[in-house]
C-alpha cells in the first residue's frame, strides 16, 4: 500500500475524530441542539427494582400495541351506517342487508390477511391496557404514592383511566353488531337521563334521535383521533413528571427519603424494559391468535327488535352494566320534567361519585392526617389501615356490581327467578363495602400487632425436613415499622439527580 493511500486514510480518520463518523455526526447534532448533557442525565436516571413497578410498563406497552394494531385496522374499516348487501367470505351472512361498518368489520376478520389477528390483538390490548392501569393505580393508592409532591400525577392517572374507559366503549361500538348497537342504545338513554340538558346533549352527540346516521362516523373520529391524542398528551405529561420528581421506592436497606436506590436507565433498565416490551407484545399476540374475543359475526348486525343472552360488555364496563341492572325502577315527575332515576343514578351519579372521590382523595387524606410533608418512601398497606380498608371497600363494591352484570346468566344457571337474583345482588352490593371495611381494618391492625413496632418478635416458620415432614419452628422477625397511621416523614426539596455510589451488582444510589 502506497504512503499516499495511508496518509489519505489517516486524514479521514482524523477528520472523523476519535468516535468515528457516527460520533462526528452526533457531535455535529449536539452542537446545534445541545442535548448531550440532558441525555446523559436521562441515561443515568435510577429505577428502583420492584416487581410492582412493572405494572406501569404493562400499561405503556399495551398502549403501544393498541396504537400499532389500530393503525392497521383504520386502513380497512369503513365508518358508515349506509346499508349494503353483504357478499363476503362469511357465507352465513351472504345476501343480508347490513351496514358498511358491520360489513367492513366482518371482511376485515375473514378477507384481510392477518385481519382477525389484528382485530383480536387490538381488543385484548385494550382490556389489558385498562386492567393494568386499574391495578397500577391500586398499587399507587395502597402504598401512598399519590401523596405530595405527586398529587398532579395521580390526577393525570385518574383522567387517563376515564379516557381509556370511554375510548374502549367507543372502540367496541364501531363494528355495529348486535352487542355494540345495544351498548350505543344504552349510552343514548344514559345521556337522555341527565336532567334538563339530556335531550340537547343526546341530539348533539348522536346527530338526532337514536340510532341516527352520524353516530358511527362521530364515534370513529373520537376513537381514532381526539381521545388518543388526549391520552398521548397525558401519558407524556405523566412520564415527564415521573422523570422530574423521581421514583418512589419501598423502605429497605440503604433507602431513605433523600435518595433513590436501583439500576440506571442505560444499559440495565433499558435492556430489561425492552425485553419486557417484547414479552407484553408476545403475550398479546398469543391471545389474539388463540383466544377468541368479540366474534361479531356470531352476534349478527344490530337490529333494535333483537336481543341477545349471556352477552356482556367488556369487563371495564361491567360495574356500570351491573348497576343499571339492579337499580329499582324509580323515576321523578315534576314541573313538566321526568328524571328516570333508574338510569340517572346508577349510570351518572354513581360513577361521578366514585371518580370524584378518586380525584379528591389526596386532599381528603391530607385534610384528615394534617400531613403536608413531601414523601418519597412508600407505605406498607398494613400501616395505613384506614386508607387500605377504604380502598378495599370500594373494590368490593365495584366487584359486586361487576358480578351483578351477569344476573341473567346466574338466574339461568342456578334455575332461580330473575327477581330473586336481582334482590340478592342488591343486598350484596349494599353489604359488601360495610363488611369489607372492618375486616380489612382488623387484618391491618393484627399485622401491625405481629410486627410489634419494629421490635424483635417471633413467628412460626414452616420448614420441611429431609424425610418430608413439615415442622413449625419459632423464628425471630425484625420489622422496620417507622411509618405509623398518621405519621408524616419530611423530605428536603429535590436537587439534580447525580449517581452517588454503585455496588458490584450494578445497583446504584442517587440523591434526589
Amino acid at each position: 500500500m502506497s504512503s499516499d493511500v495511508v496518509n489519505t486514510k489517516r486524514a479521514k480518520a482524523n477528520a472523523a475524530g476519535p468516535y468515528g463518523k457516527v460520533g462526528q455526526a452526533l457531535n455535529e447534532l449536539d452542537d446545534r441542539l445541545g442535548v448531550a448533557k440532558g441525555g446523559r442525565t436521562f441515561m443515568d436516571k435510577i429505577f428502583p427494582d420492584h416487581w410492582s413497578f412493572m405494572l406501569g410498563e404493562i400499561v405503556l406497552y399495551s398502549f403501544v400495541v393498541l396504537l400499532v394494531t389500530g393503525v392497521f385496522l383504520t386502513l380497512y374499516y369503513i365508518p358508515s351506517t349506509a346499508l349494503v348487501t353483504y357478499h363476503g367470505s362469511y357465507l352465513p351472512l351472504d345476501g343480508q342487508r347490513v351496514t358498511e361498518a358491520f360489513a367492513s368489520s366482518v371482511n376485515l376478520s375473514f378477507a384481510v390477511r392477518a385481519g382477525l389477528l389484528m382485530r383480536q390483538m387490538h381488543h385484548w390490548a385494550c382490556d389489558i391496557f385498562i386492567g393494568a392501569m386499574v391495578v397500577h393505580m391500586a398499587r399507587i393508592f395502597f402504598t401512598g404514592a399519590f401523596r405530595k409532591p405527586r398529587e398532579l400525577n395521580w390526577t393525570i392517572g385518574t383522567t387517563l383511566l376515564i379516557l381509556a374507559i370511554v375510548n374502549g366503549f367507543l372502540g367496541y361500538s364501531l363494528p355495529d353488531d348486535l352487542v355494540s348497537g345495544t351498548g350505543i342504545r344504552i349510552a343514548f338513554s344514559i345521556v337522555l337521563s341527565i336532567p334538563f340538558v339530556g335531550s340537547y346533549l343526546g341530539f348533539f352527540v348522536f346527530g338526532g334521535n337514536f340510532p341516527g346516521a352520524t353516530v358511527i362516523p362521530r364515534f370513529y373520529i373520537l376513537h381514532v383521533l381526539i381521545v388518543p391524542a388526549l391520552i398521548l398528551g397525558l401519558v407524556g405529561a405523566h412520564l415527564f413528571l415521573l422523570v422530574r420528581q423521581k421514583h418512589t421506592q419501598f423502605p429497605g436497606k440503604g433507602r431513605t427519603e433523600k435518595n433513590v436506590v436501583g439500576t440506571p436507565m442505560f444499559p440495565v433498565f433499558m435492556a430489561k424494559t425492552t425485553g419486557f416490551l417484547l414479552m407484553v407484545s408476545g403475550v398479546i399476540a398469543l391471545l389474539g391468535a388463540f383466544a377468541q374475543i368479540n366474534p361479531i359475526w356470531q352476534f349478527g348486525p344490530y337490529e333494535a327488535s333483537r336481543i341477545s343472552y349471556a352477552v356482556q360488555p367488556d369487563w371495564y364496563m361491567g360495574f356500570l352494566d351491573g348497576a343499571l341492572r339492579i337499580w329499582p325502577s324509580w323515576s321523578f315527575h315534576s314541573f313538566g320534567h321526568t328524571i328516570p332515576f333508574e338510569v340517572f343514578i346508577p349510570a351518572v351519579v354513581l360513577p361521578g361519585i366514585i371518580f370524584n372521590i378518586a380525584y379528591a382523595w389526596p386532599a381528603i387524606e391530607r385534610h384528615f392526617t394534617k400531613d403536608n410533608e413531601m414523601h418519597n418512601l412508600l407505605d406498607r398497606p398494613s400501616n395505613r389501615p384506614k386508607r387500605t380498608a377504604a380502598g378495599v371497600a370500594v373494590l368490593a363494591l365495584l366487584s359486586t356490581l361487576f358480578i351483578a352484570s351477569s344476573t341473567d346468566v346466574m338466574a339461568n344457571f342456578f334455575h332461580l327467578p330473575l327477581t330473586e337474583v336481582l334482590w340478592g345482588m342488591r343486598i350484596l352490593v349494599i353489604l359488601s363495602p360495610f363488611v369489607a371495611y372492618p375486616i380489612t381494618w382488623k387484618i391491618c391492625k393484627e399485622v401491625q400487632a405481629v410486627k410489634g413496632g419494629g421490635k424483635r418478635k417471633t413467628t412460626n416458620v414452616v420448614t420441611r425436613t429431609a424425610e418430608g415432614e413439615y415442622v413449625a419452628t419459632a423464628a425471630p422477625v425484625y420489622v422496620d415499622d417507622a411509618h405509623s397511621e398518621l405519621e408524616a416523614t419530611p423530605v428536603p426539596r429535590f436537587i439534580i439527580e447525580e449517581p452517588d455510589e454503585q455496588d458490584e451488582s450494578g445497583v446504584r444510589t442517587a440523591e434526589r
